[in-house]
């Protein structure tokens, strides 16, 4: 007995159906495509985790005077920008 209940000759059973019906091609492109995704992801993982570190060393946390502060100022420009747009008669 295998894994769970499974025996080797079952698996090998499964894989022969498994290739009859995609073709060893289309596997293989399969396999290609996922290893692929799978080393996309671990480099953006890496690159977050990197940056994410970076920049906790280079600034220093905001508190909320400073965030509310940046979202008024935000605000003030995006009308100021409205009306430079919009002409008024």
């Amino acid at each position: 007995m295998g894994m769970g209940g499974i025996s080797i000759w079952q698996l090998l059973i499964v894989l022969v159906i498994v290739l009859l019906l995609f073709g060893t091609k289309k596997l293989r492109n399969l396999g290609s495509d996922l290893g692929g995704a799978v080393k996309g992801f671990r480099s953006t993982i890496k690159d977050s985790s990197s940056a994410e570190e970076s920049s906790e060393t280079t600034e220093s946390p905001a508190g909320p005077e400073s965030l509310a502060e940046s979202a008024e100022s935000a605000e003030s420009s995006e009308e100021a920008e409205s009306e430079k747009e919009s002409p008024k008669a």
